[in-house]
Formats: structure tokens, sequence, C-alpha cells
């Protein structure tokens, strides 16, 4: 594909005031192509269902592990979350065509929430901060509404806010569903009101949800991460796995040695060009 700008500032200051970010044609096809393919190898491992909710799916495949350290995107991530971070989740979803919207074991559809534990993070005058940020990978066919898309309310992270209806089939007032072609990136908050959209199309959705948080905080896919996941993996990958530290106070005041990350911090000086 062409060569294309990240105006990281730009981005930034988007995703403070919007709560989300589209990027366009961040993988090439046919990077799409071989994350289909390593999906496909995934489910057919599965019990046959309309939806498919797989945690941790890093572990599955060496093609979805390798967008732990995506140099499209980590400059990015630095910028909005800092740059003591983590891989929080990996969660691949999938939605087959469900016209009369039947409710499966993996949900087929996710009425409106934010992100979080139970009880949830703490709020302060109504709002709940930022905590970690997903980044959606579109691998089919998202470019109309209806097709299972994810529905969000832009700027519900910055606002006392609760929709009137928790019901995602019903509109409320506001929402937008994000749409886009494979390779296209979808970026979002915990924190941002969103649901996932029942699927009345012809089209089976499939998003890969990769999520970052401050590396203090527990990760939901795993305790340590696994010796597969290590194996050769560069600097920047074991931070994002958790690796920089037996004592466990160094997550809170790492040395500079311990988050080679942060060098990506001192380069977002203006644009990062991805191809």
């Amino acid at each position: 594909m062409p060569q294309t700008s990240l105006n990281i500032p730009e981005l930034t200051k988007q995703f403070q005031q919007d709560g989300y970010l589209i990027l366009r044609g961040v993988l090439s096809q046919e990077k799409v192509q071989r994350l289909n393919n390593a999906i496909d190898e995934i489910i057919a491992q599965e019990p046959e269902s309309l939806a498919y909710n797989i945690y941790n799916s890093v572990e599955r495949h060496e093609e979805i592990a390798s967008l732990i350290d995506e140099p499209t995107l980590l400059p990015l991530m630095v910028q909005l979350l800092g740059y003591n971070i983590q891989l929080h989740i990996s969660h691949l979803t999938i939605r087959k065509p469900n016209p009369n919207d039947e409710k499966t074991a993996t949900q087929s559809f996710i009425n409106w929430h934010q992100d979080g534990p139970h009880p949830q993070f703490p709020k302060q005058n109504g709002i709940t901060s930022t905590y970690y940020i997903k980044t959606c990978y579109i691998l089919s066919d998202m470019s109309q509404p209806n097709r299972g898309n994810t529905k969000i309310i832009p700027g519900s992270h910055n606002k006392p806010f609760h929709p009137e209806t928790q019901d995602v089939r019903g509109m409320v007032e506001g929402e937008v569903q994000v749409c886009g072609e494979p390779g296209d990136v979808f970026i979002f908050p915990q924190n941002l009101w969103h649901a996932g959209a029942p699927n009345h199309s012809d089209y089976t959705r499939r998003q890969l949800f990769l999520g970052y948080s401050p590396i203090w905080m527990r990760p939901i896919d795993y305790r340590t991460a696994s010796e597969k996941l290590l194996q050769n993996a560069s600097p920047y990958r074991k931070q994002l796995l958790g690796v920089i530290d037996e004592n466990p106070f160094k997550y809170y005041v790492p040395s500079e040695t311990m988050v080679p990350l942060k060098e990506l911090n001192r380069q977002n000086t203006g644009e990062s060009v991805y191809e």
C-alpha cells in the first residue's frame, strides 16, 4: 500500500475529544489474509457456533502474536497511555449472520456498556478515567452498518453519561456504528460507551482487539507471559508482556532500562510513518 503518515499530535487531540479513532489501511491486504487464515485454523478447533469470543488469542497463533508490538501503532499507544505499558487483552470476536438475534453462550451481540471490572472503576464527578485502550483490527468487510458493527457514543468518555436504554437493538441519541474495510483499525478507551450490534447482514464480522494498559495493572488474559510468546521476543515485546524486573515494585517505578518503549515517547515529536 502507499506510504501514509500518522500525525500523532493531531490524532491524540482527536482521541481525547471524541474518544475514538479510525485509521484506514493500517494493515496490508496480505497481512489481513494471513490473519484470516490463522483465524480459520483457530475456529476449526472450536465447536460450531454463531458467535465466538476467544480471549488470549495471541497464544493461539503466531500471526496474531505478531500484532503485540505492531510498529504502526506503538508510537501512538505510547503517546496515549505513556511508555510504562503492557498488553492487557487480546480478544478475537466473530459474529456470523444472525437475523433472529439468537443469544449464544459466547454472546452474539452485546448491550451498551463501559469495559472494566465489577464493581466498576471508580468515578469522579460521574466520569471514569481511562485505564486501558483497545486497538480493534477490522478483518472482514464492515464498510456498511448492521453487520455486527461496534456502536459507540462519541465523547461519552469525557462526561457523566448513561444511555437511555441498555438494549443495543434500540437507537441511542448520538450513536455511531463504526464502519471499516479489512485492514482498518479502530481505537477506543475502556470508558467510552459502546456495544456490539446484532448482525442482520449476509456478512460475518471478524474483529481482533488488542488492548494496552499501564504495566502495574493485572492483565485480563494472563498472569505471566508464556515461554512461547517470549521466545525470540524483541525488547519492546518483552516489556509489553510484562517482563521488566522480578521486583514487583518496579512495575510502579521502573528504571529507564526496564521500559525500552520510552524511546518511542522521545520520538513522538511530529509524524510517524507506516507502510
